[in-house]
């Protein structure tokens, strides 16, 4: 583990909210250990280096556990330390299949994705690498229920959730996703047809905030006024 990276479990750990993303990490993880019990199914959507990986596997010891990451080198890494404890997949999870490139970006991973975006990194370093696209309902066994998705894909989670219908209609699993205006867009997702999609669903949508809160839904214009103005980017979504 890197400097930064025990830097960052320390404020979560005090629940020091430096930046919003620091705040967003430990909200997901009391979300996770709240409402998730020991045999829950989980599936990481842009898994990265693992960090929320681990924590499923703290709170749900007992369940299956999956995790999408299609940058070789931090799929391999995680391919080591999660042997015989969770299934590693090098896909780019969307809602068709086939093959495609993907953007890593070598001097901020963390902004790597299928379509190019906006970046806050000075000069990004842009490798394209080709990589096998896949949809969720066509990765994950048709007969296993899924109980909670976590999904960063850098303006893409619109496009894996449509790839995840069936999983969506039969198991109605908790979600927990990124959806923010300077990605998003890149893929021509608008939040009100998002909202309705989880909405037509069976969906209510929450700021992590008012989710482990008094657990007061978003209404559609709020969740667009959100998205305009970038108040909120991470956000739960319960079925009803």
């Amino acid at each position: 583990m890197g400097a930064k990276d025990k830097v960052r479990k320390l404020f979560n750990f005090l629940h020091l909210d430096i930046t919003r993303n620091l705040k967003y990490d430990r909200l997901t993880q009391r979300i996770i250990f709240e409402e998730l019990d020991s045999s829950a199914n989980c599936v990481d959507v842009g898994c990265h280096k693992g960090e929320i990986l681990d924590v499923l596997l703290q709170s749900s010891p007992k369940g299956k556990h999956f995790g999408f990451e299609p940058i070789p080198s931090f799929f391999k890494n995680l391919e080591e330390s999660y042997k015989k404890r969770a299934t590693i997949y090098p896909y780019a999870l969307s809602n068709e299949e086939g093959e495609t490139y993907f953007n890593f970006v070598k001097n901020a991973p963390a902004y790597s994705g299928i379509k190019e975006r906006s970046y806050k990194t000075k000069s990004p370093e842009i490798e394209k690498i080709k990589v096998d696209k896949r949809t969720l309902d066509g990765v994950i066994p048709i007969d296993l229920a899924i109980d909670f998705i976590k999904i960063d894909v850098e303006g893409g989670e619109f496009d894996v959730l449509k790839g995840a219908q069936r999983i969506l209609s039969d198991h109605h699993p908790l979600l927990i996703f990124e959806f923010g205006n300077g990605a998003s867009e890149f893929y021509k997702a608008e939040p009100a047809d998002f909202f309705e999609f989880l909405n037509r669903n069976g969906y209510q949508i929450y700021t992590l905030d008012r989710f482990v809160g008094a657990k007061n839904e978003l209404t559609i214009q709020e969740f667009e006024l959100a998205y305009s103005t970038g108040s909120d980017y991470y956000f739960v979504a319960q079925s009803k």
